[in-house]
């Protein structure tokens, strides 16, 4: 079982945004971020979901812990009815984030994920770590004047 910690933050929003993984398998581990300069937090949450399904490199099972209800209800609860909808909501409203929603539908198809939601500041080591990638991520871009 791979865990996964997932993250995404936001100053503004939307603004400068970043995510963050942590993957752990045993005693490896690896580590990885991104920023945008100008995005949502949603969508920087959805893409850490994203970049840690991506970095799998064969079908596992993994357990994946996120902070966001968005993301945990969106591809737990909401997902089936917006597909059913033609991705519509119930207020048969365009889905918000519909891209973001197809990469990972077809990325957790490939897995079998269990999703688990972890409260945000909390003290849980992997989700203050990759908290603070993401930060350091929207930190990095300013730096560079992009953000």
């Amino acid at each position: 079982m791979i865990e996964i910690y997932t993250d995404g933050a936001c100053r503004g929003n939307p603004g400068p945004g970043g995510w963050g993984v942590l993957l752990r398998h045993g005693e490896h581990h690896k580590e990885l971020s991104g920023a945008e300069p100008h995005t949502t937090n949603n969508r920087m949450e959805m893409t850490a979901v994203i970049r840690a399904l991506e970095a799998l490199k064969r079908p596992v099972p993994a357990r994946l812990y996120t902070d966001s209800k968005y993301v945990l209800q969106g591809i737990t609860e909401w997902l089936p009815g917006w597909k059913a909808r033609g991705w519509r909501t119930a207020q048969r409203k365009p889905v918000l984030n519909q891209d973001l929603w197809q990469q990972l539908d077809a990325l957790a198809a490939q897995h079998r994920v269990d999703w688990q939601w972890v409260k945000g500041h909390a003290g849980n080591p992997g989700n203050e770590r990759v908290d603070r990638l993401a930060n350091e991520a929207i930190d990095a871009l300013t730096a560079r004047g992009l953000g």
